[in-house]
């Protein structure tokens, strides 16, 4: 059952990252019970949530929708890549038939829009670490791609961009399947890079007028 605290939170949470509400932009907590049409008591929770995920952030002023730092995201995507590598190395040697097929499962049940698709590949790239056989490496992804969650709903935006999503994502599977770590490893990487790359580009363009996008 969807409590009304839940539900304020995803709907919060998907104005923000298709940056229906810009990074920098000021939010009140009784505005937003209007918004979302819930009482003051979920309208906290909700923000609450979304802070620990780094996308709000409180000062005596109140709440304030976390601004989209460049460096810091740079910062992120390099993090990623170094601890998705380290996952995929270890999952070549520990991940199972069985744990590679509920991966193509996963795979075959792709949402058709971009909230759900910026949760679909969290958990694809979350299940990925834990194939690694190793739960600080899972953890790891797990929070990082959270932080990377609003560049990564410009990166499905469309049909054609969440068809390359689960294109590069079957590749990475296939090479797991085929034991062959540099080739997993390359896929990752490649998928990551093209779309952090795609990202900045759509924030530095006209989708960045108006936006507080700091660390140019």
């Amino acid at each position: 059952m969807v409590t009304q605290s839940d539900g304020a939170y995803e709907r919060l949470r998907a104005r923000i990252l298709a940056l229906d509400l810009a990074p920098g932009e000021r939010v009140s907590e009784r505005g937003l019970e209007s918004d979302l049409g819930a009482s003051r008591t979920p309208v906290r929770a909700a923000l609450s949530r979304l802070q620990s995920e780094g996308l709000v952030r409180r000062d005596e002023r109140g709440w304030t929708i976390a601004p989209l730092d460049l460096a810091e995201l740079r910062h992120a995507e390099e993090f990623r890549e170094a601890v998705e590598t380290a996952a995929l190395r270890l999952a070549v040697e520990r991940a199972g038939d069985a744990e590679l097929d509920r991966l193509d499962v996963l795979l075959d049940r792709q949402p058709d829009d971009p909230e759900g698709g910026v949760r679909w590949g969290e958990e694809f790239h979350t299940e990925l670490g834990a194939l690694s056989g190793n739960p600080f490496l899972a953890d790891a992804i797990r929070t990082t791609m959270t932080t990377l969650s609003r560049t990564r709903w410009l990166e499905v935006t469309t049909p054609e961009s969440r068809a390359a999503q689960l294109a590069a994502h079957r590749g990475i599977v296939a090479a797991l399947r085929a034991r062959d770590a540099g080739l997993a490893i390359a896929r990752a990487v490649e998928h990551a890079r093209t779309g952090a790359a795609h990202a900045e580009a759509l924030l530095r363009g006209d989708r960045a007028r108006g936006l507080r996008v700091v660390g140019r």
